[in-house]
């Protein structure tokens, strides 16, 4: 049910992740009116006056509540409740056990506030150097990334999600192959994303098929030599194979950095749109840009947009005055740049209400119109702000000396994947995924079907689909990296974007992506081909895939006997939540044969378990195949070995639907493996160990 003008798939989400909620996990909010008030007033908290405080409080919940402008979610989650509100941050990363080990540290108190973290790890000597203290040899970056992550997955994000991570990895780094190739067995460093810190002399190197150094960072000196080709073919494949790495062109970063005077920027937050010097964080917010157009005139409100970026740069900057940073340095790095990152969603709605293809070249002129017009009144707030307010402390160290400016940076193209579910509209500056889309969010599936989609297809029920409904898969990559360049014409950050291509695509079409982003002027690229992972965030409707899931080291099980034809069959069978999940089957005496095609069932029927099929649709299957050896025992025909394994299952469901009818109902169980909980305040799992208050 939608409330308020919020979707219910937008409801579902601010519940589980956004409204607030008593020690005891009960909701305390329950209205988006409730979440936004709160947010609003907590933020104008930094106005100085109480007529101040109560002006800039309605300003900022009518833009919120009116899905206009929404923040980045740890304001959402945090505001009022004493946590961070910030969501980007960059922690060093020093050629010292002390530091990597603090690091890990300070990555654990930012998650736990909801923030996501990148680290360069190039400052790392490379795997086999020479430790002089110890007299050993280093284990290399990599070895430091998997402490990270392991950590990182222990670590929920104010209770609600795991934590992301960028690592970052300069082209001229020893060990840049290990990096390369580190994700493709999609086992390792799981929760991080990685890219390249692509330099100028290396792409010189490419573009003249040539070779270029590698460095090794703790000494400064060349430790050998690759072809620049051979290194970009690496990266091209495995970006091809599972999305990984993306490349950030470094140089450029740096170059057009505002507050390059005051050192390097190395690394970025976890999906690459905010670059940020060591220690720096960066609150973030989108504005809707759905929501400017009007359908009756048929035009998009200029002066509208212009408030709600007026609104969303003070709203964003009075964040970082109220903020409850999670580590002294960042607060102080914060404050002396005061970086926002005001942003846009809503773009390929905008273009499907404006009957648009989102790949044209009337809809990339649109598109840096909004951009050009983004830039210009972000940056008339900022200069006049710091008239009011003071400019940001480290203008001295910045291209801005001299000037007034309350912000070293103003504006970000951020991903927006789950406020724009909030506001109702399509994500970021990305074309529509799928009018009908399957989301893995909130540890389950949410299906939406797009609303302009849904619209148009009641109001034309027997008419073919109008071509400016596209989806991001008809979209050639060339005009996903036009769009991305259409915006950092004018963004002082950068911008997150996802190139998508078709899992038909071709190694040499991810190639020319690569390449084209550095033609255009962009600051990065992360590409992606459809299915080339085993786990992705977004799917079609329809086409959702069958993956089994993965089996915790320990589960409850019962084995029965049966005799068949060939033997006597154990059969084996594992269970979670109290479902079936596994199968093992064995017999003896029987030839090598009948013990193969035995673990064979076994195995495949686990398969289809693991994958949530249903048991029954399987005995369904099995039950009643006919064999060379039928017997009878204890007054039934087994006709073969699939017949008994489908008999001894269906006899196991039955005594469950029995056990279960007759079990206390008020009985605990363990959400894992279904194993009965121990009567506790806190209980762990005897059988898996799983423990409530370890979860949480």
């Amino acid at each position: 049910m939608s409330l308020e003008g919020f979707g219910e798939n937008a409801m579902k989400i601010l519940k589980a992740r956004y409204f607030a909620k008593d020690e005891n996990g009960e909701l305390i909010e329950t209205k988006p009116s409730q979440l936004f008030n709160r947010v609003a007033t907590y933020v104008a908290g930094a106005e100085k006056t109480n007529k101040e405080r109560d002006f800039w409080r309605k300003r900022f919940y009518e833009i919120m509540i009116s899905k206009e402008f929404i923040p980045n979610s740890p304001t959402l989650t945090g505001a009022g409740r004493d946590m961070c509100l910030s969501a980007c941050f960059v922690l060093p990363v020093e050629d010292s056990i002390d530091s990597i080990f603090d690091t890990v540290k300070f990555t654990a108190k930012v998650h736990k506030e909801g923030g996501g973290t990148g680290f360069d790890f190039s400052r790392i000597r490379p795997k086999g150097a020479m430790v002089k203290k110890t007299r050993g040899v280093a284990s290399g970056p990599i070895s430091f990334m998997k402490i990270i992550d392991a950590a990182t997955e222990e670590i929920k994000q104010g209770g609600v999600r795991r934590g992301a991570n960028m690592g970052v990895l300069r082209v001229d780094h020893p060990d840049i192959e290990k990096f390369i190739e580190t994700k493709r067995d999609e086992k390792t460093l799981t929760n991080f994303n990685i890219s390249v810190a692509i330099t100028e002399k290396f792409w010189k190197a490419l573009q003249q098929d040539g070779e270029y150094d590698l460095i090794a960072p703790h000494t400064g000196k060349v430790i050998g030599k690759r072809k620049a080709s051979e290194i970009f073919d690496k990266i091209v494949e495995s970006a091809w194979t599972m999305g990984d790495p993306g490349l950030i062109f470094i140089d450029r970063v740096n170059e057009q950095n505002p507050t390059r005077p005051w050192g390097p920027i190395r690394s970025t937050n976890p999906c690459g749109e905010q670059p940020l010097h060591d220690w720096e964080s960066c609150n973030l917010g989108s504005i809707n840009l759905a929501a400017f157009y009007d359908r009756k005139k048929k035009e998009f409100n200029w002066d509208r947009f212009a408030y709600v970026i007026e609104t969303g740069v003070r709203f964003l900057d009075d964040v970082i005055d109220v903020n409850k940073f999670p580590l002294k340095q960042i607060e102080e790095a914060t404050k002396l740049n005061r970086r926002i990152g005001l942003g846009v969603m809503g773009l390929a709605d905008l273009f499907i209400l404006m009957e648009m293809k989102y790949d044209t070249d009337e809809t990339l002129e649109l598109a840096e119109k909004i951009a050009k017009f983004l830039r210009e009144k972000a940056e008339e707030q900022t200069k006049l702000l710091a008239e009011e307010r003071g400019s940001f402390p480290n203008i001295d160290n910045s291209i801005y000396k001299g000037e007034k400016r309350r912000n070293a940076t103003v504006l970000t193209i951020a991903p927006t994947g789950t406020i724009s579910r909030i506001a109702g509209t399509s994500s970021s500056i990305e074309p529509v995924f799928a009018f009908e889309l399957v989301s893995n969010i909130l540890d389950g599936k949410l299906i939406d079907i797009h609303p302009l989609y849904k619209e148009w297809k009641e109001e034309h029920p027997d008419e073919n689909i109008p071509p400016y409904f596209v989806t991001a898969h008809d979209i050639e990559p060339e005009w996903h990296l036009r769009m991305q360049a259409a915006f950092q014409k004018y963004v002082d950050n950068a911008v997150s974007k996802t190139i998508n291509f078709p899992n038909s695509a071709t190694v040499e079409d991810v190639r020319e992506a690569y390449l084209l982003s550095y033609d255009l002027g962009l600051k990065g690229i992360t590409v992606y081909r459809d299915g080339c992972r085993a786990e992705q965030v977004l799917e079609k409707a329809g086409e959702e895939k069958l993956r089994p899931a993965e089996r915790p080291d320990s589960l409850p099980s019962k084995t029965d006997k049966i005799k068949t034809g060939f033997g006597t069959l154990y059969i084996t069978v594992s269970f979670m939540k109290e479902k079936p999940f596994e199968v093992f089957a064995q017999i003896g005496k029987s030839g090598y044969s009948t013990m193969a095609d035995a673990e064979a069932i076994g195995r495949l029927i686990s398969l289809c378990l693991r994958s949530g099929i249903e048991p029954e649709l399987i005995i369904s299957q099995l039950k009643g195949i006919g064999g060379a050896e039928p017997i009878f025992y204890n007054g039934q025909m087994i006709q073969s070995i699939p017949d008994a394994i489908a008999k001894v299952l269906e006899r196991m469901l039955g005594e469950m639907e029995i056990e279960s009818s007759e079990k206390d109902i008020g009985m605990e169980r363990c959400p894992v493996c279904g194993w009965p909980l121990p009567d506790e305040k806190c209980p762990t799992c005897p059988n898996c160990g799983w423990s409530k208050c370890g979860s949480q």
